[in-house]
């Protein structure tokens, strides 16, 4: 149950984190105004306590971890929200990316 509350975490910390950087980058590149970038602003500020609550303790090693998450959801968002189009390298990186999350994460650890 842990793991699963763990990845639902990094899921919702990515959809804040990506989704505010977007909206930032709507708000600025696209010229959709202050409110987008606002938005985008308060997006970014929950990722970060969603960041929080993940049950391990050390800042490091989830803020290490979740990069893995980003770059995989950062393709996800693209793909879904620009129509973006992930070539089999996009795709081998983002799968190395979440081998190295499932890595630093869940691996068996002695401590």
């Amino acid at each position: 149950m842990t793991v699963l509350r763990s990845i639902a975490l990094f899921v919702a910390a990515a959809l804040f984190e990506i989704g505010g950087a977007w909206l930032v980058w709507q708000g600025v590149r696209e010229h959709r105004g202050w409110v987008w970038i606002g938005a985008g602003v308060i997006a970014l500020g929950l990722y970060g306590f969603f960041a929080t609550l993940q049950p391990d303790a050390s800042f490091g090693r989830i803020l290490a971890a979740y990069g893995g998450v980003f770059v995989a959801g950062s393709l996800a968002w693209g793909m879904v929200v620009d129509g973006f189009r992930p070539d089999r390298w996009d795709v081998l990186g983002a799968l190395i990316c979440l081998a190295g999350v499932a890595v630093i994460m869940y691996a068996p650890r002695a401590d």
